[in-house]
């Protein structure tokens, strides 16, 4: 631990701020076939990005060129799953800063928040890249988990002509995980940091419920027979209110996934896959795949569902790959 003043550490890392690392490059080039696969898992179906006839007669865009939701914003110069950046990117650390905090003392990390802003849309054949930036550091501060310093990054998210189409600012708190108090005695088992628990009402408590007692439910639309998930208070199709619940196998297949590496936030293991599961019964759930190393992981692939007490009343629908469930 350093025995530095905060004063003294702001002014060790002044020097490893506003320093542009980059380029990071896609890739590939925005394609009408990963359009789709972003519109389909996310359930998009705004004609403008996919429906040709419609781009042509209701927008000023052109007819033949796919336009990318804006939400696809970081995907395209995205990491691979074997965690490479695109060809002819920087090998330049971003995070050099992060590391120098870590080495005074200060590892605990957390993530605090994700502002995006768009400023145009993304045609198919377009080719983007990114920059990122550490930003600003704050001065020392206190918070209900430690001390710490907040440190904002800006990521520019650039087209194939350098011109910014998206950008982001995330704020990470890097703070001092609390010591043991002075003639405590070393405990076997480390301090569990839970997971946050979901606030339950009226519209999800019955999905809360129904995993508590062994359950994993769908709703289903009393009127029309529509199943849907997450749950809602409202058909999407038919605009009842009605509605009942059908109990699921907990069996499907991965129709999308990615794997968190950076950063580790407890008390989630890394790497970390989070999965879209398409259940039997014809909705899809996010949740994590545990068991399976994630080179292993592929689309299509069939899985089942676990339930497990990930903590004190807390039971998550977890997945497993179908032969190790």
């Amino acid at each position: 631990m350093s025995q530095a003043s905060p004063a003294e550490i702001l002014e060790r890392i002044k020097p490893l701020m506003h320093k542009r690392v980059g380029p990071y490059n896609s890739w590939n080039p925005v394609t009408r076939t990963h359009i789709w696969q972003w519109c389909s898992a996310m359930g998009d179906n705004n004609p403008l990005y996919l429906d040709d006839d419609y781009r042509g007669t209701h927008s000023e865009f052109n007819r033949d060129r796919a336009v990318a939701p804006p939400a696809m914003m970081q995907m395209w110069s995205m990491r691979d799953v074997h965690g490479n950046d695109g060809p002819g990117s920087t090998t330049d650390n971003l995070f050099e800063i992060l590391d120098a905090l870590e080495a005074e003392g200060y590892a605990g990390i957390m993530a605090v928040s994700y502002d995006q802003t768009f400023h145009r849309y993304l045609e198919e054949g377009d080719r983007a890249h990114h920059y990122s930036t550490i930003i600003n550091v704050s001065d020392l501060k206190t918070t209900a988990i430690g001390k710490g310093f907040f440190v904002t990054q800006l990521a520019e998210f650039m087209d194939q002509n350098d011109e910014l189409f998206a950008e982001a600012k995330i704020t990470y708190f890097k703070y001092q995980v609390p010591k043991q108090p002075p003639g405590a005695k070393p405990s076997s088992t480390p301090t569990k940091i839970n997971r946050i628990h979901p606030v339950e009402n009226h519209d999800h408590e019955h999905f809360w419920q129904g995993l508590r007692d062994g359950k994993l439910l769908i709703q289903q639309c009393s009127d029309c027979g529509k199943l849907r998930h997450p749950p809602q208070p409202m058909c999407e199709h038919c605009q009842s209110l009605n509605w009942t619940t059908i109990e699921s196998k907990g069996k499907g297949t991965v129709y999308t996934y990615t794997v968190m590496h950076y950063p580790e936030i407890p008390p989630f293991d890394y790497p970390n896959a989070i999965v879209l599961v398409e259940l039997e019964e014809g909705v899809r759930i996010v949740s994590q795949l545990v068991g399976t190393k994630p080179e292993d992981i592929r689309i299509g692939m069939p899985v089942a569902m676990k339930l497990t007490n990930v903590q004190e009343g807390m039971t998550l629908p977890l997945f497993h790959a179908a032969d190790n469930a």
